[in-house]
């Protein structure tokens, strides 16, 4: 057995990689097995699946994956805080290491503001609140990610941990190439194939009310005099 974990932040692309992955059928079903409410309540229909990070080290490989034994997680470092007392990267079988990111960091604190306000995480789910701009708050996640990606290289360098970098404006323009070089990562002997009949409704929730939001942010907080 063997299998990955998509190591990155909220609004990268995550939820759209990990559909490309498990429409292949062969390279896992990944999914936030960190998060119970999520795989509880939200994508991942497991009513009776256990909340504590052991019960969850012991599921991963087997509700995560496909057929051919290749299994899939995906999580945030915050979800890395709560369950490194369990060691569970040198325990999972056969685990290599995916790195997500957006290159459009400021892009991507915006949708996470967004998505936080209306609780639309993804682009068929109705919105539970109306979006209102909030420079200061747009501020501090921008600050949060940046440290969260500084995290995450961090520790692959100070491990030396050999990693597929995948970046999530890539990814959207080449989505086979990408079921490809995960493929090859775990060492899978046939090539997989993208479903794109399988992706469903999602769609990019960018609109004009996002370019809005970053021209508003970037004159207000535009000076080039500060460095943090």
């Amino acid at each position: 057995m063997r299998g990955y974990a998509i190591c990155t932040e909220r609004r990268s692309g995550s939820i759209f990689l990990c559909r490309l992955l498990r429409s292949t059928g062969v390279l896992g079903l990944p999914n936030e097995y960190f998060d119970a409410n999520t795989i509880r309540n939200g994508r991942g229909g497991l009513p009776d699946y256990p909340a504590d990070p052991e019960g969850q080290i012991a599921q991963i490989p087997v509700v995560g994956a496909t057929p051919n034994g290749v299994y899939g997680l995906k999580l945030f470092s915050h979800e890395f805080d709560l369950t490194k007392s369990t060691r569970w990267t040198e325990r999972l079988p056969g685990l290599s290491f995916i790195y997500l990111e957006r290159h459009d960091l400021l892009g991507q604190a915006l949708s996470h503001v967004r998505a936080q306000q209306t609780q639309q995480w993804v682009s068929f789910n109705a919105p539970q609140a109306e979006p209102v701009y909030d420079g200061a708050r747009i501020n501090e996640v921008l600050a949060l990610l940046a440290r969260a990606q500084a995290r995450w290289r961090y520790y692959f360098a100070r491990n030396g941990i050999p990693v597929l970098h995948l970046v999530y404006e890539q990814v959207m323009r080449a989505p086979q190439e990408t079921v490809e070089a995960v493929g090859r990562l775990v060492g899978l002997s046939e090539t997989p194939k993208v479903d794109l009949d399988q992706l469903g409704e999602l769609t990019i929730q960018r609109d004009a009310l996002s370019d809005a939001w970053r021209a508003r942010f970037i004159a207000e907080s535009r000076d080039l005099g500060i460095f943090l």
